[in-house]
């Protein structure tokens, strides 16, 4: 099988101009075939207080209304999509821009009231047209995926991208060696928050289990580190968590079995 990298970036990154522009040199010389998923919920919050609609969050999550939905669909799929497509173009990079809608390639579900809170138009991934993420990548377009499914019944929904990331990847294992790659603004996952260089270098589920228990990994990267278990366990070669501006370098933490 071809190895691929699925690089997963985040909203800070994609905010800073100096660390998306080395990113996106550290990703298009990334050798084979590859794909980028992206986040952008701090540009979706700006340009929400500009149009006046109001921002709501729950647990870390967006409650997205109509008119959020609208503001996320202008933000993700186009403003920040077609900026990184655009530059990626600039690097040589044949980049095609999706949102789960563009040819079926991510169907949600709209999510459940939850603990008497509405999400709203927020979708919890369902099926993933593999088939058609290959038939793009095979004939040598990098995809570069949105933070947007859709429902098959005309609606778009807001989605989680680390979500998004880890459905990829685990529905493309029967065609490749998939290596999942999570940037943000540290090194890896960190032993001692206050220190950048506690990284602790690879992480097993029976790891997870004891650095939970003891502290060391809590709060925002326990989902995290569980998406990445998750997608190991459903045949994903490796997962690594890593410092934006380090995922060609083989460094941060790694999440294998």
């Amino acid at each position: 099988m071809k190895n691929i990298t699925i690089v997963k970036v985040g909203g800070a990154v994609v905010e800073d101009e100096a660390r998306l522009e080395a990113l996106l040199d550290d990703f298009a010389a990334l050798e084979g075939p590859k794909m980028l998923v992206h986040g952008g919920g701090r540009r979706a919050t700006k340009v929400a207080e500009a149009l006046g609609v109001e921002s709501r969050m729950v647990n870390g999550r967006r409650v997205t209304g109509k008119d959020m939905l609208d503001v996320v669909t202008m933000v993700y799929g186009g403003l920040i999509n077609k900026d990184i497509v655009a530059r990626l173009q600039a690097r040589g990079v044949n980049a095609a821009g999706l949102s789960g809608a563009d040819m079926d390639v991510i169907r949600s579900v709209r999510r459940p009231v939850t603990d008497g809170v509405d999400f709203g138009f927020v979708g919890d991934v369902r099926h993933v047209g593999a088939d058609r993420l290959k038939m793009l990548i095979d004939a040598g377009i990098t995809p570069v995926l949105a933070p947007l499914t859709h429902d098959g019944h005309g609606s778009m929904l807001n989605t989680n991208a680390d979500t998004i990331a880890s459905s990829a990847a685990t529905a493309l294992v029967d065609y490749y060696d998939v290596t999942l790659v999570f940037c943000f603004e540290k090194k890896g996952v960190l032993r001692n928050p206050d220190d950048d260089d506690s990284v602790i270098g690879r992480i097993t589920r029976e790891d997870y289990v004891r650095y939970v228990a003891d502290g060391t990994i809590s709060g925002g990267m326990m989902p995290k580190i569980e998406n990445a278990l998750n997608a190991v366990d459903a045949g994903v070669k490796q997962v690594v968590i890593t410092l934006a501006t380090e995922i060609g370098r083989h460094s941060g933490t790694v999440i294998s079995k």
